[in-house]
């Protein structure tokens, strides 16, 4: 299977702005969100222990580190659900490790650097397990799997674009930023289906002072002091998408591509947030975006997103309309 039909099985959505990435920028973005899928799947698998996860993911960095034949993993994943996007990811190791040897060597190294630093950051809290104290602790975890790709997809725009290489250490912090805005939201949108796995990634320290605990939190018998809970969610994460917000506008106008491929999740993110601010539903079910919703960001994105004035306008209308 070819990486771009592979980052389409993994994810439509976030397909929609790596595609619009200019020429090697786009697949060398391709191969990247890949091998962090494969990263994602071992990390992730509801099907492994503890020991097995860390061993895997050990293995992993040693694949990527080529101190290891890559069949080293891919055998012992033989059996894994095939209806599963990142399942399928994983077995296709070996065919994206063939398409990252053939980007510029700087490429290479900065993807192989920064999904080795994200994968040993999975490990490390598959070794920790489901409990996060404090809101330090969440913003740890979060930067082990979203801001270090913040890292990565900056360092590959400065390596193609100048303009963005005379930025780029003053637009890293908010790529980490970016990059914890989208986790955020993505464990807002599924705190239920985390938590019938086992995993609840909200701050202990925010249930504790509301005095909650984690069941409590699905308990309809408590919604109202869950609902505050979601306030400090929804707040954290409007923190962390405004700097996202102003890292997409340092980028130049007349890199458009770049551009939408950061201003589409971008605008999804705060969409998303605006349906899961004060909803009780999301701690019965996944919170989504309607598709329609997707292709007019979309539209509206490719057609005025050059301007800083019209994201700002933009960003607030998608986070204050209602459901």
């Amino acid at each position: 299977m070819d990486p771009k039909t592979l980052l389409r099985t993994a994810s439509r959505t976030f397909a929609l702005g790596i595609e619009r990435l200019p020429g090697i920028l786009c697949e060398a973005t391709t191969i990247a969100y890949l091998l962090l899928r494969v990263s994602d799947y071992l990390e992730d698998n509801e099907e492994m222990g503890t020991d097995q996860k860390v061993a895997l993911l050990n293995i992993w960095v040693n694949v990527l580190r080529e101190e290891e034949k890559v069949e080293t993993l891919t055998t012992q994943i033989t059996t894994v659900d095939i209806t599963d996007p990142d399942a399928i990811v994983a077995q296709q190791a070996k065919e994206i490790l063939q398409h990252l040897r053939s980007l510029p060597f700087d490429v290479q190294e900065i993807i192989v650097r920064h999904v080795i630093n994200s994968t040993q950051g999975m490990a490390r809290w598959a070794q920790k397990g489901p409990n996060v104290a404090d809101e330090r602790e969440m913003d740890d975890y979060m930067f082990e799997v979203a801001g270090r790709v913040g890292y990565l997809v900056t360092q590959l725009f400065a390596w193609y674009s100048i303009t963005i290489r005379r930025k780029e250490q003053e637009i890293m912090p908010l790529a980490r930023e970016f990059g914890l805005g989208l986790q955020t939201v993505n464990v807002i949108r599924g705190l239920r289906e985390d938590f019938e796995r086992g995993w609840v990634y909200i701050p202990e320290k925010f249930l504790r002072d509301l005095g909650l605990t984690r069941e409590q939190l699905f308990d309809a018998q408590h919604s109202e002091r869950a609902l505050q809970v979601l306030d400090m969610l929804t707040q954290k994460a409007e923190r962390h998408l405004y700097e996202a917000l102003k890292y997409v506008k340092s980028l130049p106008w007349w890199q458009h591509g770049i551009r939408l491929g950061c201003i589409f999740p971008l605008m999804f993110a705060i969409r998303t947030l605006a349906v899961c601010r004060r909803n009780a539903q999301v701690f019965e079910s996944e919170a989504k975006i309607t598709r329609n919703e997707v292709k007019k960001i979309v539209f509206d994105s490719t057609l005025w997103g050059w301007s800083n004035a019209w994201l700002d306008r933009y960003y607030q209308e998608l986070n204050t309309a209602r459901p």
